[in-house]
């Protein structure tokens, strides 16, 4: 047998001892396995996902995997123009141009697939499974996405509908007063083109996570991002372990709010892992909240109690059917902390915890 050349034992010795530490962090805890009796179909989504999880569980209980039942869940939203966070509709960027970012996970197979910064396509999470079953990729962007989608068929349209474009102006003209552009006026006006200090920008998204008849998870987070964003920005949504992430064995996740924490954090990734260890989804999910507070050093992004001042939001199922949801803050401008929820037995809105209230 040859010997080994010094600097290839170095590698095999620093490969060896990275695999050491990711067995360590990851490893598995028992997993309790459940009979086909036991199973607990269910589907959670954000707040705005009522009518995507009324729809995923119909198709569950007629015996679709997970995966079909949370994209076509969400794929009524993409579709809706009244729903200014995804799809058609959904709000643009700072040149008035909608982006579009979604992913998929499929549990069983551990595959997925993402596409982000996708342009006049309205159901990326269409597009986001076709990159996971017809590629070798996980992610594809910008105009490669496009060209992928329109290859498989999809037609381009404009997506920026009349109440997004004028929502768009409205921010567009209240910059600043000393720009050239210039909300309505007249000859007496004289402040005019500020009012933009006190605009709440939008993080738009859908998440939705289900568990199927089988036993089995998935995942699907779609969204149009951060309204009036550079052109080309991309948050967590897209990013697998940081918008979305799943388990088969274990759970799932996914998240809303600003994606950049989540970016930064890999949240939804550590939501699993926190309960393979056996940690409740709602115990899970504030932990992730807990991660994004302590580990912020930027002060623009605190307030004066030193506290991260933007909102993120978790949402979590377990491999037996619990389900948890928890957010940075509540009260306040933050108003109720809400997601979408179905038990097999009927859809509603629930109330999830926080980690601040205002």
């Amino acid at each position: 047998m040859k010997s080994l050349k010094r600097r290839d034992f170095l590698r095999a010795t620093a490969l060896a001892s990275a695999g050491a530490v990711v067995s360590k962090s990851f490893a598995k805890f028992p997993i309790e396995k459940l009979e086909s009796s036991e199973i607990k179909p269910i589907v959670i989504a954000s707040a705005n996902g009522l009518k995507a999880v009324e729809k995923a569980m119909e198709m569950i209980k007629s015996g679709s995997d997970a995966l079909d039942a949370v994209i076509a869940g969400v794929n009524i939203n993409e579709d809706d123009p009244e729903d200014m966070t995804v799809g058609y509709g959904g709000l643009p960027n700072e040149e008035g141009v909608v982006e579009l970012d979604a992913a998929v996970m499929h549990g069983p197979s551990y595959r997925a697939g993402a596409v982000a910064s996708l342009r006049n396509i309205k159901n990326p999470s269409k597009v986001a499974r076709l990159v996971m079953e017809r590629t070798d990729h996980v992610l594809i962007v910008g105009e490669g996405a496009l060209k992928f989608a329109k290859a498989h068929g999809f037609k381009e349209e404009n997506l920026l509908t009349d109440k997004a474009r004028e929502a768009w102006l409205k921010w567009k003209e209240n910059l600043s007063k000393e720009d050239d552009w210039l909300p309505p006026h007249n000859i007496e006006d004289d402040d005019i083109g500020e009012i933009i200090k006190s605009y709440y920008r939008h993080y738009g998204t859908i998440h939705c996570s289900a568990l199927d008849l089988s036993g089995n998870l998935s995942v699907v987070t779609t969204t149009s991002g951060l309204q009036f964003k550079i052109p080309g920005r991309v948050g967590d949504s897209p990013i697998i372990g940081a918008g979305l992430y799943v388990d088969n064995e274990v759970g799932a996740a996914g998240s809303t709010g600003r994606g950049e924490a989540n970016l930064l954090n890999c949240s939804s990734v550590m939501i699993v892992e926190w309960m393979r260890q056996g940690k409740s989804p709602e115990e899970a999910c504030l932990l992730a909240c807990k991660r994004v507070n302590e580990r912020c050093r930027e002060k623009r992004l605190k307030d004066e109690k030193g506290r991260f001042k933007h909102n993120v939001k978790f949402y979590a199922i377990n491999k037996k059917g619990e389900y948890g949801c928890a957010s940075m803050w509540s009260g306040g401008s933050y108003g109720k902390i809400q997601f979408a929820l179905h038990d097999g037995k009927e859809a509603r809105i629930l109330e999830g915890v926080s980690l601040f209230k205002a």
